[in-house]
């Protein structure tokens, strides 16, 4: 029989060999590595930083944007740049007093030029349809103003014009703070300049026809 002994001696030279041989298996498994770890990184795409395609896309809704503005913006012009003109040929035709008479030609030159000469010209590179006839607001106006004479047509267009004019610079001045187009910021900047020289012409034509603030003053009553 084998002593007690030999056996203790045989099983401790045994255990080392056993234990490295383990160590050694483990090691050369693929991807192995100290303590049983694993050496490869897992990442969670949900986790990874957005790429630079989430920006380019709210840049480009922003630019479509801003293109329907401009687009919206010249189609409004060339309405009313064109009322202008129907309005001031009126006036020439119908007003019984000279200063109204010559601001009349003055829309008539001045607002066909910027049509002609700067929006029009927009309205194409945007691809913006030239309208054919004035909004219905304007339509109403030369129908009203159409039925007038003499004093009655002179206080109603010297107020319409002090109107409108306020009206249109306010827009031509938003829309040339805020257009990335070159060509329509420049021709909103001229607009705003002409613009700006027609509202005081008309504000002093308007202080001459006893219209303060281009409105026609109440008489006190008998």
């Amino acid at each position: 029989m084998i002593s007690k002994q030999m056996c203790s001696k045989v099983l401790l030279g045994f255990v080392p060999t056993l234990l490295a041989g383990a160590m050694a298996v483990a090691q050369n498994q693929p991807g192995g590595g100290a303590a049983g770890t694993s050496n490869q990184t897992t990442t969670n795409p949900s986790t990874s930083a957005p790429g630079p395609g989430g920006m380019a896309s709210d840049m480009n809704d922003n630019q479509q944007l801003q293109g329907m503005a401009d687009q919206s913006f010249v189609k409004k012009a060339l309405e009313g740049n064109a009322a202008e003109v129907q309005l001031g040929q009126l006036a020439q035709q119908k007003s019984q007093s000279d200063d109204v008479k010559q601001f009349a030609q003055k829309m008539v030159s001045d607002h066909t030029q910027l049509n002609d000469q700067m929006m029009k010209p927009i309205a194409q590179q945007l691809k913006v349809k030239e309208p054919t006839e004035l909004s219905k607001k304007d339509r109403e106006l030369v129908a009203k103003l159409g039925g007038l004479s003499g004093q009655e047509f002179d206080q109603a267009y010297i107020q319409a014009m002090v109107r409108d004019h306020k009206q249109d610079l306010s827009e031509f001045k938003d829309e040339a703070s805020t257009t990335q187009n070159p060509g329509m910021k420049q021709a909103a900047q001229q607009g705003v300049a002409l613009i700006s020289q027609h509202l005081q012409m008309i504000e002093q034509i308007a202080q001459n026809h006893n219209m303060p603030d281009g409105k026609v003053m109440k008489s006190s009553g008998s």
